[in-house]
């Protein structure tokens, strides 16, 4: 009995990601796909525009979309590298309080968490591949983008600085009294358009 006990104990104690996953029957002939499996092919939004100003100026970065659970619960899982420029934006409608983690990631990622009027609530950088450390935003948000490892630093992006994306309603106040020469970066208006 004691032993029974203890085991029903450790059982329950185990992480959430250690719990075995409730299924749902599948229609009969249906073929259930994990979205988290290597060899899933799951479709992304955009790429779009995401325009990140900052003291210093702005930067463009392109970004898919993560919209579905599906896209959301697959990310940037078992992608071997990422462009300096580009990234994934996750939207989360109601906006919530989210948290990420890296299971089955392959490159670190700077994570900023951003609300739902586009000014980046908090940012985790060098967030570590293949952790299934939790990593919360601590607030409710709207977006999560995602970009290389290190470039928040680099490009001086801080909590507080805008995001701004059709998701945020701010795209078009990303277009205006903007020079060209911002950050190095060509003005929002050259960038491809948005399709959301």
């Amino acid at each position: 009995m004691r032993r029974l006990i203890l085991s029903l104990v450790l059982g329950l104690a185990a992480p959430a990601w250690a719990q075995p996953a409730e299924t749902v029957p599948a229609a009969p002939g249906a073929t259930v796909q994990d979205v988290t499996a290597q060899n899933a092919v799951v479709e992304f939004g955009g790429p779009d525009p995401v325009v990140v100003h900052t003291q210093d100026g702005r930067h463009v970065f392109t970004a898919e979309l993560a919209t579905t659970p599906e896209q959301m619960q697959r990310g940037l899982m078992w992608r071997e590298s990422l462009d300096s420029d580009a990234g994934m934006l996750f939207h989360y409608d109601p906006p919530r309080r989210a948290a990420m983690w890296m299971d089955n990631t392959l490159i670190d990622l700077d994570l900023l968490y951003i609300d739902p009027d586009g000014r980046i609530a908090k940012i985790i950088a060098h967030a570590q591949a293949g952790s299934r450390r939790s990593l919360p935003a601590n607030a409710v948000v709207a977006g999560v983008l995602e970009i290389p490892a290190g470039r928040a630093i680099e490009l001086g992006i801080r909590p507080g600085d805008t995001v701004h994306h059709a998701i945020f309603g701010n795209a078009e106040a990303a277009e205006g009294g903007i020079s060209a020469g911002d950050a190095g970066e060509p003005a929002a208006a050259d960038a491809p358009e948005d399709t959301q």
